[in-house]
């Protein structure tokens, strides 16, 4: 019975560290998956530094805390009027 109590806290152990690693990948996935969305809204310059700040562990969790508590993004959503109007093709 100890020897199966050995071997459980083993494999919890390995699998832990191997979430642990794969963590980061994850988060970049899931930021390039939103890539499109935030360009669109954001513009292209905007959306891609919020993506790559967003992607990066623990400095897009600050950024999003800070911006959480200043009630503002740091790369503001562009007015309305042109995102529709891109949308639609129209220049």
């Amino acid at each position: 019975m100890a020897r199966l109590g050995r071997f459980a806290r083993w494999g919890g152990a390995r699998l832990s560290r191997r979430l642990a690693r794969s963590i980061p990948f994850v988060g970049a996935l899931v930021a390039l998956a939103t890539l499109r969305n935030t360009m669109q809204r954001k513009g292209v310059v905007g959306g891609i530094a919020d993506t790559g700040l967003n992607s990066v562990p623990f400095v897009g969790a600050a950024k999003n805390v800070v911006e959480v508590v200043r009630r503002k993004d740091f790369f503001p959503d562009r007015p309305a009027a042109r995102r529709r109007s891109r949308e639609a093709g129209v220049a």
